[in-house]
C-alpha cells in the first residue's frame, strides 16, 4: 500500500470527496482505485474560518509500483510502513527467576504486559491499591478532605494519567512503532477504536480505569502476578548487582532484573535509592498554576464560526512565552472541558493537576502555565528539587487554610497585584474547594514575575486568556520528575547492574503514551539480557 500525508479538506467535507482527492492527488483513474484506511486525521486552524481536516491515508491501487516510481519525489507519497509489533525474544523453558517490576503506571504496565506476553511471568508491585479502591480514596480527598498517603491521584493502579485528560499523543521519536503497539493494547482493553487514528486521540478517566483492569486481567491471564499494597523500601544490591527488593511488610523478593517505574512522586523511594549509592542527578522541570477560563472563550478563539462542530470537540491551545528575565512561560497539560484537581501525595501539601473526562463537556477549559527551572535553581544537591517542591506545596496548603483548600486568584488581581475577595464570571472546579487570597508568595519572585508579564502576552494570540474573572490556582509542581536516574545504552542504571529505571520518575517520559513506550523498550531490554544471562 501507498502512504499519503497532508491531504486537506474542507471541514464538512462529503466521504465520497476522499476517494476523489486521492485520485486527483496520485493522477490516477478511478480504475486504478481498489480503497484506503484513515491512518490518521486532524484539522489546521490556523485560519480559524476556512479549518481544513488534514488526512494521513493508505491507499491501495492496482498499479502501485508504478505510481511510485513516478512520485518519487514527492515527500508527501511512500510506502506504508509495517507497524506490526514484532516480539525480541521469548522466554526459554529453563528460566527460574522472574523479573520484578515497581509501580503500575502506564511504564510499569506495559513493561509489565511486554514481558508477560513474552512468556517471563513478571512480579509487578504497586504500594497503592487497584483502581476501584483508589479511585474511592482519591474522591474522598475531593469530596471529603480525607486524604490517604499510599492511595491517592498519585500512588495506586493506573498511575497519575488515570486521573488526568488521558492523552495518547507524543512527540517523542518512535522509528519502531511502539506507539501503535500501546495504542493497539488499549483499544483491545476497551478504548474507543477512533485512538488509532485521530491526531490528538485522549480517553479520560472513566474509561482508563475499566482499560487499566482489562490490562491486569491480560496480564495474570499470561502468569504474570500484580500485588497491591506492597510499598517497595529497599532494593537489595550487591557489589554494584541488584539481587531483589524488600518490601514494607518484611519481605524480600529475589531477581537480579529490577524494572524501576515508580512515576515522578515516589519521593521516598528517590531518597532510598539515593541512600543505596543509585546514581541520580538533578534535571529541569516547572513550576506554576492552573488557570481556568470558559472553555467557550476557547472554542471561540480557537474555531470561530465553527466552535461546537462535533469533529472538533472542545478546543485546546499550546502557548510558549520567553520573559525579560531570562525565563521562559508556557502551557502545559491543557484540559479542554475538564477540571482542575487535588493532586497531592503527602499529607500537609497542596498540589494541583488537570483532568478531562472522555466527553470534554465541563464548562470550564484549564491548562497549568508553568515556569521552566533548572538546576541552577537548586543546586545543592541532586534532590534538592524535590525539597523546593515540598516547599511550594506546604506553603500552598497554608496559604489555601491549612485543610486542603486551594489558594486562588483572579487573574485581573493577580495582575493588579492585590488579593482577590470574590469570583467573578469562572467558577473554579478544584476540590474540595478554593481560597481565595494572593499568590504572590506562592512561587519565587522570579516565577511570579514571568507569569505576570506572560498572562498579557498570551492575551495576545487568545483574546481574553488574561480576562479579569479567569482563575489561577496554586500550585503546580508535579510537571515532571525533578531528577534522573541516568541509565546506559542497555537501559540500566549507569552504575547498577539489573536496575532498569524507567519511564517518567526516572527522566525518561512525560505523559502516557511516552512512558507506555519507556516501558516496552525497557522490558525488551530486561527479556533480552534473561536470555543472554542463560547461554
Amino acid at each position: 500500500m501507498l502512504r499519503i500525508t497532508e491531504l486537506k479538506l474542507p471541514l464538512d467535507h462529503a466521504d465520497s470527496m476522499i476517494k476523489t482527492a486521492i485520485i486527483t492527488r496520485l493522477s490516477i483513474t478511478p480504475q486504478d482505485f481498489i480503497a484506503y484506511t484513515v491512518f490518521r486525521q486532524g484539522h489546521d486552524a490556523r485560519k480559524r474560518n476556512a479549518i481544513e481536516l488534514v488526512y494521513t491515508l493508505d491507499v491501495e491501487l492496482k498499479n502501485e509500483t508504478e505510481v511510485l516510481a513516478r512520485l518519487q519525489d514527492d515527500p508527501h507519497i511512500s510506502i506504508t510502513p509495517d507497524t506490526t509489533y514484532q516480539f525480541v525474544t521469548h522466554a526459554p523453558a529453563q528460566l527460574t527467576q522472574r523479573p520484578i517490576v515497581i509501580g503500575t503506571g502506564p511504564c510499569g504496565l506495559f513493561a509489565g504486559l511486554i514481558l508477560a506476553q513474552m512468556g517471563f511471568r513478571p512480579i509487578i508491585l504497586e504500594r497503592g491499591k487497584e483502581v476501584r479502591e483508589r479511585t474511592k480514596d482519591t474522591f474522598g480527598l475531593w469530596r471529603q478532605s480525607k486524604f490517604n498517603a499510599e492511595s491517592n491521584v498519585q500512588f495506586g493502579e493506573g498511575g497519575a494519567g488515570t486521573f488526568s485528560d488521558g492523552k495518547l499523543y507524543t512527540q517523542i521519536k518512535d522509528p519502531h512503532h511502539y506507539g501503535r503497539k500501546v495504542l493497539t493494547e488499549f483499544v483491545k482493553a476497551g478504548a474507543p477504536a477512533e485512538i488509532l487514528y485521530v491526531s490528538k486521540p485522549h480517553i479520560g478517566t472513566f474509561k482508563l480505569v475499566t482499560m487499566v483492569e482489562q490490562i491486569r486481567a491480560t496480564i495474570e491471564s499470561l502468569g504474570g502476578e500484580i500485588r497491591f499494597q506492597n510499598r517497595v523500601d529497599e532494593i537489595v544490591i550487591d557489589n554494584g548487582q541488584v539481587r531483589g527488593v524488600k518490601l514494607a511488610n518484611g519481605e524480600t523478593l529475589v531477581s537480579d532484573n529490577v524494572v524501576l517505574a515508580v512515576g515522578h512522586s515516589a519521593r521516598d523511594t528517590f531518597k532510598m535509592l539515593y541512600e543505596h549509592g543509585v546514581y541520580i542527578e538533578a534535571k529541569p522541570f516547572s513550576i506554576g498554576f492552573r488557570i481556568e477560563h470558559p472553555q467557550s472563550l476557547i472554542d471561540v478563539c480557537r474555531f470561530g464560526k465553527s466552535a461546537g462542530h462535533p469533529l472538533l470537540g472542545a478546543a485546546d491551545y499550546k502557548l510558549v512565552h520567553h520573559c525579560k528575565n531570562g525565563r521562559s512561560v508556557y502551557s502545559f497539560c491543557m484540559c479542554p472541558g475538564g477540571t482542575v484537581v487535588a493532586a497531592t501525595s503527602e499529607a500537609g501539601h497542596v498540589v494541583t493537576n488537570g483532568m478531562s473526562q472522555y466527553s470534554r463537556n465541563e464548562r470550564n477549559a484549564n491548562s497549568a502555565i508553568v515556569v521552566g527551572i533548572t538546576p541552577d535553581d537548586y543546586p545543592e544537591h541532586p534532590l534538592a528539587g524535590i525539597d523546593l517542591q515540598r516547599r511550594l506545596e506546604a506553603h500552598a496548603f497554608v496559604l489555601g487554610g491549612s485543610n486542603y483548600q486551594a489558594p486562588a486568584q483572579r487573574v485581573g488581581d493577580f495582575l493588579a497585584q492585590r488579593p482577590s475577595e470574590n469570583l467573578g464570571s469562572v467558577q473554579p472546579s478544584y476540590t474540595p474547594s478554593v481560597y481565595l487570597t494572593d499568590l504572590s508568595t506562592a512561587l519565587p519572585d522570579y516565577a511570579i514575575e514571568a507569569i505576570r508579564e506572560a498572562l498579557p502576552a498570551f492575551d495576545k494570540k487568545i483574546k481574553g486568556f488574561a480576562m479579569d474573572d479567569a482563575v489561577l490556582t496554586a500550585v503546580e509542581t508535579r510537571t515532571s520528575s525533578p531528577i534522573r536516574i541516568k541509565r546506559n545504552a542497555h537501559y540500566q542504571s549507569i552504575n547498577i547492574q539489573g536496575l532498569y529505571p524507567a519511564g517518567e520518575g526516572a527522566g525518561y517520559a512525560g505523559g502516557i503514551l511516552s512512558a507506555a513506550v519507556d516501558g516496552i523498550k525497557v522490558a525488551e531490554a530486561v527479556a533480552l539480557a534473561m536470555v543472554d544471562a542463560l547461554k
